[in-house]
């Protein structure tokens, strides 16, 4: 099964937030070393390599494929994983595929990132032209000047021009069918997915023109442009990537903290920072992006629902101290005490009766101290 799916690297704790990496041409998931285990401290980090690449097998894609093909093989890849919903982010090739799942699967996006990528690659003959070169010569002569096309002078990372002289000169044609083909320039405005672009302003094959390209048509963009950055930014600006990757993966915390503090109130969230130290940061950022970012903030229930659910759950384990918190949160999303009284009278039966005798005695105490 494992020969069928894109070779991949797995980082960050299983029940973090999924992130995907995607390549850029020529090069592997090494592109990505210097920031992707700086990502993994808060994410479930997958980067993958492209047919031909890495360790990827070369006939997963064939002559005549298209950017949609390999996006395919990527979510073939998170279904392999369990992955559902996923941010997503990539360079060059690696960025198109984004744009692709964006426009014709947003429902496993996250959010996105394209970085150093672009709409359209300059037309299809370039790459034609490269391809044909490609299958007919092999690939060294693409190793000798990637130094040229990747990065500013003076710059270099051997390991990523030593992927590009070991790519399977076959899958890296069929690559170069895919730029070729790849034009999403009048589908960009359906792109709803909270997106980021990074342009290398010293990116000769993808300039900022590109990416402005993009962030004009799409409505939930941000661009930021890197000075000193080439093609291959996050190896050559891995810092100033990383900035700007976090700030737009912090979304869902964002969004998270939010309803954390409408739900539990101000004073309550106050005192959980205050009290947070660096051996809970990890499990306080977890509980904003995946109960309050995630869950609370799923449509399909109302938060009174949600509320009523809760403290049952609560009620259930015993966890009353959180059933007092729970209470004044059930109020603040609208329910009476009477309706709190006939979800803990539901609990007796359910529940049993020393179980809701005790959820009485919490409840009166908190009703009496929010009425006073």
């Amino acid at each position: 099964m494992t020969e069928n799916l894109l070779n991949h690297r797995v980082e960050g704790p299983a029940s973090a937030p999924p992130l995907l990496l995607g390549p850029s041409l020529g090069t592997s998931y090494a592109l990505w070393d210097a920031v992707a285990p700086e990502l993994s401290t808060a994410h479930r980090v997958v980067r993958w390599n492209l047919p031909g690449h890495g360790g990827s097998a070369p006939d997963l894609i064939k002559a005549g494929a298209t950017v949609g093909d390999l996006a395919d093989l990527v979510l073939a890849l998170a279904d392999s994983l369990g992955i559902g919903r996923f941010a997503y982010a990539g360079v060059s090739l690696g960025g198109a595929v984004g744009l692709h799942l964006a426009v014709h699967h947003p429902d496993r996006l996250e959010n996105l990132a394209v970085i150093c990528s672009s709409a359209h690659f300059g037309g299809s003959r370039p790459w034609e032209e490269r391809a044909e070169r490609v299958r007919r010569e092999g690939v060294e002569w693409l190793a000798e000047n990637a130094g040229s096309r990747w990065f500013t002078p003076g710059f270099t990372m051997p390991r990523l021009v030593e992927d590009q002289r070991a790519a399977d000169p076959e899958a890296y044609a069929a690559c170069c069918d895919a730029l070729a083909a790849f034009d999403l320039r009048d589908r960009l405005g359906e792109i709803a997915v909270r997106t980021l672009l990074i342009a290398g302003r010293q990116d000769p094959a993808t300039p900022p023109p590109h990416l402005r390209e993009i962030a004009d048509a799409v409505a939930a963009s941000t661009l930021v442009e890197l000075p000193g950055a080439a093609h291959l930014a996050p190896a050559q600006c891995p810092d100033a990537v990383l900035t700007a990757l976090r700030s737009h993966l912090d979304g869902g915390a964002r969004r998270g903290m939010a309803v954390r503090r409408e739900v539990l109130g101000d004073a309550h969230v106050d005192g959980a920072q205050a009290r947070q130290t660096p051996f809970t940061a990890r499990f306080q950022d977890f509980i904003s992006r995946y109960a309050w970012g995630e869950i609370w903030t799923d449509p399909t229930l109302s938060r009174r629902e949600r509320s009523m659910i809760t403290l049952t759950a609560l009620v259930a384990h015993g966890h009353y101290d959180e059933l007092a918190m729970h209470v004044r949160a059930a109020r603040r999303n609208g329910l009476t005490p009477e309706e709190i009284g006939a979800v803990l009278l539901q609990t007796a039966v359910y529940c049993g009766v020393p179980a809701a005798n005790s959820a009485f005695a919490t409840a009166q105490r908190v009703l009496a101290e929010e009425e006073g």
